[in-house]
């Protein structure tokens, strides 16, 4: 449990999402590699990429979460140093802020354990609620969908160049990108806050670079899900249902009411999970937007696959200025 470690214990909190009588979040206990990740030069970034994915652990140990009503929640990591909270809480709303974001506090039960008492033994965590009046949700990937990865490149080598070898501060966001999401953000009305939902097959050894890279770009504030480290390298059957696919249903299944947008681009799989996500829940999808991206091939796969797709409106964008203008068509922003 990183007890004879000279690291001091942590616990990241995932940005995860609720409702008024749901609790649900997810977290990991881990030791404190100190990871700069506004470091630049090429030493440090290796160094931290080396960090960020050979993590120690603190395995099988009691977490308490305190929110603000000094209400309780104990559970435990798993081995890998996961935990998952899924609780039944009545009014939990009155203790979220206007924009539907509940603070509250993770801690070791035993502050005897390692050193989580040098940072006072208290980690921060953000449970979004959507408002009642929410317009609809905007689900979206990021890879190449908001940030420029590479996804696409031979052996993916621009990827990996791009996600160990550059720092969240450096990346580059898709042009116009944040302004389209925020618009969304704020509907039609121009004052809503319409809930934003980040979902990547991204292992969440990259939860934080993600999280700096989203707010250094001005994103609006949502949910960041994504995906087990170990999970990436299972083997895949016709028969298995992508991690992204699961986290959009369950998504869907919590605001049985609220409808969503789409976003995703053309250089993976987010068109055919979009569509069997239509088919599964029909009138619950307002409209998908896909990025093009510079690949012949998968272009030209994607453009087949819609072409006489009528289910809901789809949008292949070369801009994120051609995204705001079928939203304003379309009557989703202002």
């Amino acid at each position: 449990m990183g007890v004879f470690s000279k690291d001091s214990l942590q616990i990241i909190v995932f940005q995860s999402y609720g409702t008024n009588t749901h609790f649900y979040t997810r977290g990991r206990a881990l030791q404190d590699e100190k990871i700069n990740l506004e470091r630049e030069n090429f030493f440090s970034l290796l160094i931290n990429t080396w960090k960020r994915f050979e993590t120690d652990e603190v395995k099988n140990t009691a977490i308490t979460i305190t929110l603000p009503n000094n209400f309780k929640i104990n559970t435990v990591t798993d081995d890998a140093g996961y935990f998952i909270v899924d609780e039944k809480i009545e009014n939990l709303v009155a203790l979220a802020n206007d924009e539907g974001w509940l603070n509250f506090e993770v801690s070791y039960t035993n502050e005897n354990v390692g050193r989580a008492i040098n940072n006072k033994n208290k980690f921060l965590g953000e449970l979004l609620i959507p408002s009642e009046t929410a317009e609809f949700g905007v689900i979206s990937d990021i890879d190449d969908t908001i940030l420029h990865t590479g996804v696409v490149s031979k052996f993916k080598w621009k990827l990996l160049i791009n996600t160990f070898f550059k720092s969240p501060t450096k990346r580059e966001a898709l042009e116009g990108a944040s302004k389209f999401y925020s618009l969304l953000h704020l509907g039609k009305s121009g004052e809503n806050a319409n809930p934003l939902f980040y979902v990547s097959h991204s292992p969440w050894n990259l939860y934080r670079y993600l999280e700096v890279f989203l707010k250094k770009n001005n994103f609006p504030k949502g949910a960041i899900l994504l995906r087990t480290f170990g999970n990436m390298f299972q083997k895949k059957t016709p028969e298995t249902i992508p991690q992204k696919q699961k986290e959009i249903v369950n998504i869907l299944k919590t605001y049985t009411n609220l409808s969503f947008i789409l976003i995703g681009d053309a250089g993976e799989h987010d068109a055919d999970i979009y569509i069997k996500i239509v088919k599964l829940y029909p009138n619950r999808i307002k409209a998908i937007y896909l990025r093009s991206v510079r690949h012949a091939r998968k272009m030209a796969r994607i453009k087949e696959l819609i072409k006489d797709y009528y289910d809901t409106p789809i949008l292949m964008v070369h801009s994120s200025e051609e995204a705001i203008e079928h939203a304003k068509k379309h009557n989703f922003i202002k």
